[in-house]
């Protein structure tokens, strides 16, 4: 998407997943280019660079771009960039995704249709778990004409791409056939909008298990003359339904679906006389079905939440030369450029720019910070953003359909096909898991009674509940159950992991690595020192350098104008501005010519100023020379970002969970030393994009390393990371090519996120020796005839509950 001019403050979300930059044309006389060149010092043991506008004392590679080719957002962004040599490395693919040796994803990324194919979405109804979404992909993927066909299980999608002139009314017909509703099919009696009752709610939904058990209940009443036909009576009632199903998968593709299972075992209780039984599993079997429902509708409540979050309507403001019109619209309606007002309580229907000179918004439910942040006029403020003050007035900035909590679900929806190796791995196995049990049962059925005379009756019946005990149910739900709450988890706290597959590799982080600028630091210089040289008055020289640095978006730029500023100073008409590549910039004032240079470029320095500079620079700041052309320098200039004030704090937890940090930075080694040695930590200095993609591999070796960072220059080395992990405040290219991203743009969110991954990994082996290990003990007990068909059946619904329950403790972790 297209970007205007950036403010400091753009809400991290934004950005999530607009695409990358593109080359541009030379800005006019901005001697530093881009907004968010890292006010940084010094280049040491590297090759000369001709596009540094500060000379050496701009890092290369990993704070500023080259001179004369910014990207478009190079100069409108708040974060640091990088030359455009960077997209070179890594190799990233459409999505950014990481290229590791594990087995190939079955279910590839939705791609983007190719041309004249028609792509078509309806939400499903009746999904309890995601084999659900894979019955359906099966039967949808054989109609005729589709090309692409994939159901999102996390926002109950479906996406379809159809050839031309092809009509998608197939598509539906087979949904349905497979048992599942599509949205606007099949409504129910509140359609005409009138509110229904509570209990006639609870009937709807509960309907079928509820007759069920009434009439196994007054057959156990009865005497066993009349009970035994009712207890036919209902079988026959409970297995309609499941039987139905059964067929319905058969022919859609999937034939070993749990529907089949239960339906043979239903049925052959039935042969056997063991009518009660047969009830007795059916009913247990629609309990369990429904127990997967709620576990399905609580893992999906933080995305639920997240698209109820863009109000449906909108009041745009048309002006009329009578005045201001006030009209409510659909929120699809807006469009770039509309004026909108909002209500304290109200929240916002698109991204939007503040038009008032100040407001405060509630922006938790996207970034996790429960304060409300106030903006500034200009500043942009993300779709579902809740004013928390005053009525306000905003200029829409985003698309319809292209707005900050849009971006959002499409990552979530994306992270579907970043499965966890161990979660492919169980998909595979439950795809010979029970077509082999249902082999094993027919052995068990046939040999017995074969080969040593035994009972058939005996052994039927011990094969029925081998077939029940064989359900993979469970095994299938304990890693998607677990992964998905644990995503929704961390959306809820302000951190965006994009699938069970980056969910995995950050629980196995051994060594965090960070970039310097924009992620341990602010990216925000201040001038810290102002050194008069010749006997000048201070504020008369800070006048003068402020004047040639005026109307640059350089960070260092803006900050010696801002202390101009905030000193009350009046800046003098400055012309003829020029950058020098590789050493700074000029411009004439009064008729005479003052440059602001690095000051390893002006080889005249004494050995007394020299050592000044050092000094400086010892303490992690960067140094400009302030001088007239052919003269002696009249002022050093000292600027330091200054460190995320969470930032030690982080790096302790991180400690704390045992993990090593290291900063990678383009920065020279004295500037690097002074700020890991405050925050206790390891670093490499004088990195270009490639330097650190090689320090990241020298660690990968020994080391399962994540990579931080905010700008486009740390993109390569996030891709060759284990998994890499954007800033929510940062460049786009990075937060496309990272695996996870802290929206809410705090470094105290990274042990949070790892802490919850390492959960969520523990709570997947547990899930998975809960399944197997009941299954185990009952496949023991059904084969020596100690436990029946309903103890089976009650010990695979018994072990789905469990592994739900166990997974939905993740959606309580703070």
């Amino acid at each position: 998407m297209s970007k205007t001019c950036c403010n400091h403050s753009q809400a991290a979300p934004i950005k999530a997943v607009s695409k990358a930059a593109t080359p541009q044309a030379e800005h006019s006389h901005d001697s530093h280019c881009c907004d968010n060149a890292a006010p940084v010092t010094g280049c040491t043991n590297q090759a000369p660079h001709d596009h540094q506008a500060h000379g050496e004392n701009d890092p290369p590679g990993d704070e500023e771009p080259p001179r004369g080719s910014c990207s478009d957002r190079a100069c409108c962004s708040d974060q640091p960039q990088a030359p455009d040599h960077a997209h070179d490395h890594g190799h990233q693919d459409a999505h950014g995704h990481h290229d590791h040796d594990e087995a190939p994803d079955e279910r590839a990324p939705l791609h983007e249709p190719e041309q004249n194919v028609s792509r078509h979405s309806w939400q499903v109804l009746g999904m309890d778990c995601p084999s659900c979404a894979r019955k359906i992909e099966t039967a949808v993927g054989r109609v005729a004409g589709v090309q692409q066909a994939r159901v999102l299980f996390a926002t109950e999608k479906l996406v379809v791409d159809l050839a031309p002139g092809l009509s998608p009314d197939p598509i539906t017909a087979a949904v349905l056939a497979a048992g599942f509703r599509l949205k606007g099919e099949t409504r129910g009696k509140a359609a005409d909008g009138q509110p229904r009752s509570p209990w006639l709610t609870l009937l709807g939904k509960y309907w079928q298990p509820l007759s069920l058990a009434a009439l196994m209940l007054v057959a156990a009443l009865l005497p066993d003359t009349l009970g035994k036909p009712l207890f036919i009576l209902a079988t026959l009632w409970g297995l309609w339904p499941v039987a139905r199903k059964a067929w319905a998968l058969t022919k859609s593709g999937s034939p070993f679906a749990i529907e089949t299972l239960m339906t043979v075992a239903a049925l052959g209780a039935l042969f056997l006389g063991e009518t009660a039984e047969a009830a007795m599993v059916l009913l247990l079997f629609m309990l369990g079905e429904h127990l997967e429902a709620y576990a399905a509708g609580r893992a999906r409540a933080g995305v639920t939440a997240l698209m109820a979050l863009v109000p449906d309507k909108a009041l745009r403001i048309r002006p009329t030369p009578t005045g201001d019109v006030r009209e409510e619209v659909a929120a699809d309606a807006l469009r770039p450029g509309d004026i909108i007002e909002i209500a304290p309580g109200a929240r916002l229907p698109a991204d939007a720019r503040l038009l008032d000179a100040l407001g405060a918004f509630d922006e938790s439910a996207l970034t996790g910070e429960s304060i409300p942040v106030e903006r500034r006029q200009g500043d942009k403020v993300a779709a579902g953003s809740l004013a928390a003050d005053r009525v306000l007035r905003l200029e829409v900035v985003s698309e319809p359909g292209n707005n900050a909590i849009d971006r959002i679900l499409h990552l979530i929806e994306e992270a579907e096909t970043q499965r966890a190796p161990i979660e492919r791995f169980i998909d595979r196995f439950s795809r010979w898991y029970t077509p082999a049990m249902m082999l094993v049962a027919l052995l068990v059925m046939l040999v017995p009674p074969l080969a040593f005379g035994q009972s058939w009756d005996e052994w039927i019946y011990r094969a029925l509940a081998l077939l029940l005990i064989g359900c993979p149910c469970a095994l299938v739900i304990s890693t998607p159950a677990a992964v998905t709450s644990a995503l929704a988890a961390a959306t809820r706290q302000g951190a965006l992991i994009k699938g069970g597959a980056a969910l995995e590799r950050l629980a196995h982080v051994d060594t965090v690595a960070f970039d310097k600028t924009g992620t341990l630091t602010l990216g925000k210089p201040q001038l810290t020192d102002f050194i008069a040289l010749n006997g000048q008055s201070e504020n008369a020289l800070l006048a003068l350098a402020a004047a040639i640095e005026q109307g640059s978006h350089h960070p260092l730029a803006r900050a010696v104008v801002a202390a101009a500023n905030e000193q009350g100073l009046t800046l003098a008409a400055a012309s003829e501005l020029r950058a020098l590549p590789g050493m700074g910039v000029e411009g004439r004032i009064d008729g005479a010519l003052w440059q602001l240079l690095a000051p390893s470029r002006i080889p005249s320095l004494d050995e007394a100023i020299n050592q000044r500079v050092s000094r400086l620079e010892a303490q992690g700041k960067t140094v400009v020379v302030l001088a007239q052309a052919d003269a002696a320098p009249a002022a050093l200039l000292a600027l330091r970002d200054q460190i995320r004030p969470e930032a030690a704090a982080a790096l302790r937890e991180l400690r704390g969970l045992g993990l090593q940090s290291i900063m990678l930075t383009g920065d020279n080694p004295r500037a690097a030393e002074a700020i890991a040695t405050e925050l206790g930590m390891g670093w490499r200095a004088s990195l270009l994009p490639e330097g650190k993609v090689e320090e990241i591999a020298k660690l990968a070796e020994h080391r399962k390393v994540a990579m931080i960072g905010d700008g486009i220059n740390d993109a390569p080395a996030m891709k060759r990371a284990s998994i890499g992990i954007a800033m929510g405040g940062g460049t786009d290219v990075a937060l496309e090519t990272a695996d996870a991203a802290l929206t809410h743009n705090q470094l105290g969110g990274l042990a949070a996120m790892i802490r919850l991954s390492r959960s969520a990994l523990a709570n997947i082996h547990q899930n998975i020796a809960l399944a197997l290990g009941l299954k185990a003990i009952f496949l023991v007990t059904s084969l020596l005839g100690i436990t029946g068909l309903w103890i089976a059946v009650l010990a695979d619904t018994g072990a789905t509950a469990l592994v739900t329950a166990n997974a939905l403790r993740l959606l309580r972790k703070r």
